[in-house]
């Protein structure tokens, strides 16, 4: 059956959406290592999509090494992002430190600094989701959100995402890009709508090129802590709107162990140290190197 193009493109948008979600329970909601998906009839149920929407969202993680999923056992959890921290903060809830977490308590203050580099802006999107959801529901009430964030330039030649063996092939570069400007297109009017509805004084969030390839991820939360974790080059599958499966070499940075750092008054200790110097870089960056999108 001819599905037509802007048929292939809400299936292809709906199978994001139900992946994306998934990723994001399994690295800061119910899902941890070894418990169980629902199934994919509850799944379908739960997000309003077919059951071939879920298969293939399942495939991708599969494919990406969250999961595995046997015929007649459904699909089991066996990896979620860790985030190592040597400060105490990191047994303040019963699975320590996520990245939830953290931006959940930088916006729980009257004003929020958030700076982000990153390859892109999807990880991001989701949680900062999550916020404007809580500020929705007057469960917070920050006075002030500044938020910029740090991408690869347009131009960048990156050695990944790439199919493995056709250096030339554009297809995922493109597929980078449409996600990326996606969820960055997304993460700029959640943020606004606040504003306009309101419920924020002020929103300022700046996206910015720099011609870098990231070799790690970072983010700054209010100049007082830092998450830190370089991008682990995998092989993969992946699949594209077309349903064609490549074999690519890609990184995931959900899969990458993070390091927190908190500042604190000694500022000879190694978590001040950490937090001023990766500041300091990361404003040297937006400064000097970056341009405006």
């Amino acid at each position: 059956m001819n599905r037509g193009v802007g048929g292939m493109e809400g299936g292809h948008r709906e199978f994001r959406r139900v992946a994306d979600e998934l990723r994001a329970r399994m690295t800061d909601g119910p899902y941890s290592p070894g418990s169980c998906l629902p199934s994919q009839r509850d799944l379908a149920e739960e997000f309003g999509v077919s059951r071939d929407t879920v298969q293939r969202a399942l495939r991708e993680l599969v494919d990406e090494g969250w999961i595995e999923s046997r015929q007649g056992s459904g699909s089991r959890v066996i990896k979620t992002q860790r985030i190592h921290s040597p400060t105490p903060k990191a047994t303040r809830s019963r699975r320590g430190i996520t990245l939830e977490s953290l931006i959940s308590e930088a916006f729980e203050q009257p004003e929020v600094t958030l700076d982000v580099y990153t390859l892109t802006s999807e990880s991001l999107y989701w949680r900062i989701q999550q916020q404007a959801d809580r500020i929705r529901g007057r469960s917070i009430s920050p006075g002030r959100i500044t938020l910029r964030m740090l991408l690869p330039a347009e131009t960048q030649s990156l050695p990944y995402p790439r199919v493995k063996d056709d250096k030339g092939d554009p297809r995922l570069r493109e597929r980078l890009h449409d996600i990326t400007e996606r969820h960055a297109k997304s993460l700029r009017q959640s943020l606004a709508s606040l504003q306009a509805e309101g419920l924020m004084p002020s929103v300022d969030v700046e996206i910015r090129r720099a011609p870098l390839t990231p070799a790690f991820k970072l983010y700054l939360f209010n100049g007082a802590e830092a998450l830190h974790g370089p991008y682990e080059v995998i092989e993969r599958k992946i699949m594209l709107e077309d349903d064609e499966v490549l074999t690519a070499l890609d990184v995931l940075g959900l899969n990458a162990t993070l390091t927190h750092h908190v500042k604190d008054e000694d500022p000879d200790s190694s978590g001040t140290v950490f937090v001023d110097s990766m500041q300091k870089w990361f404003d040297s960056v937006w400064n000097l190197l970056s341009v405006r999108e």
